[in-house]
């Protein structure tokens, strides 16, 4: 069935989407509400009311309007003048990594020295942030993204230093107007007479800019190397054709294999009710594996295409920075097996000690050697 009843953390029975054409329905569907406030964790228990409000920018856990216009500030942000400088930068950003780590000397840590610190670069160009200062945020952003649920405290005085960082670079860049996603917001909204951003808002749309910059991206790094290494047929398809191997690589492993939506009403989905309220489970890595969707949907094809895949979501809500981490994908794994074809595991893989993260999965280390 489309739908199968699930019993949440807390007790609450709910539902979880499973098949693509069901999962797509619910994340299009304004009768369903992200917002963590309203829902039944599915991951751990904790009933409505338990997470607080979002906070004013944090435009991924709000609803329309809300949702809407934070978006709209954003979009126009993504030009395609922009992605165009950025994969020129990335591509020089990457040859000098892929130089720093050849140095390092065989067997190296993927993750540290080129998984890490590429998209680092990367989303420091993007919002404007002295490279410096990377330090300071990016042990923040990634302990947010790999929280597990059992520090809350821990969580809450990261999401503060956050805030409080992006806070400086708003001042910043009004005192100092830049040419970059967060610099172009602040001057615009300085030019705007009605509904403007506040500082708050600002600082944390380019906080949720910044965390799902860095980590989503150092994941799939990692992850995708694995997945190519393991045949040379693998890597001859990923160099013959990046675009579709990128596209594959994001549906098979499905680095984020989950959300949840929230019933603001009675909702009938392919013939079963869903009542006001009711929190459903939405498996975005099963439904990238539906049979019905893609033939052998366990079987890694790289030159499947995969068109149509949920890795990115699905709906309003559909990563907004979907285009820059196809830029970086593209631009990194061909680069990193031109210069290191026979790239190989320095440790068995059951050694390979793996993010015990609720919200998207990953590497802590990938030791790898070459000849």
């Amino acid at each position: 069935m489309p739908l199968s009843p699930m019993t949440y953390p807390d007790g609450h029975v709910g539902w979880r989407a499973h098949d693509h054409a069901t999962v797509r329905a619910v994340l299009a569907d304004s009768r369903f509400s992200i917002r963590p406030d309203l829902m039944h964790n599915p991951f751990v228990p904790g009933s409505p009311g338990d997470a607080p409000p979002s906070p004013p920018g944090a435009f991924a856990d709000h609803d329309p309007p809300g949702h809407t216009r934070y978006r709209a500030k954003l979009t126009g942000q993504f030009t395609v003048r922009r992605m165009r400088v950025l994969a020129e930068r990335l591509e020089a950003i990457t040859a000098s990594h892929l130089d720093s780590f050849e140095a390092q000397g065989s067997p190296a840590d993927l993750v540290e020295h080129f998984a890490v610190p590429v998209p680092g670069l990367m989303i420091c160009e993007l919002l404007g942030v002295p490279y410096e200062r990377r330090a300071e945020f990016q042990q923040d952003a990634m302990f947010l993204t790999g929280f597990s649920g059992e520090e809350t405290e821990a969580m809450f005085a990261a999401f503060e230093r956050l805030q409080q960082f992006m806070l400086e670079m708003v001042a910043a860049k009004r005192a100092h107007p830049t040419d970059d996603v967060l610099g172009d917001l602040v001057s615009a909204e300085a030019e705007s007479s009605e509904g403007a951003l506040t500082d708050d808002e600002m600082a944390t749309m380019g906080m949720m800019l910044l965390g799902g910059g860095l980590d989503t991206t150092t994941n799939m790094l990692s992850l995708g190397t694995l997945e190519l290494m393991r045949s040379p047929a693998r890597v001859d398809a990923m160099l013959a054709n990046p675009d579709a191997a990128v596209e594959e690589l994001l549906r098979y492993i499905s680095l984020t294999p989950a959300t949840a939506r929230t019933a603001l009403a009675d909702v009938e989905i392919e013939g079963t009710l869903v009542r006001e309220g009711d929190t459903v489970f939405v498996e975005l890595g099963s439904a990238n594996h539906d049979p019905a969707r893609y033939a052998d949907p366990d079987v890694l094809d790289l030159a499947r295409g995969a068109a149509g895949h949920l890795a990115f979501g699905h709906g309003i809500h559909q990563c907004i920075g979907q285009h820059l981490a196809r830029i970086e994908l593209k631009i990194a794994f061909p680069g990193l097996f031109t210069r290191f074809p026979k790239l190989r595991l320095a440790v068995p893989e059951s050694e390979l000690p793996r993010r015990a993260s609720l919200v998207i999965g990953g590497l802590e280390r990938l030791p790898v050697a070459w000849d």
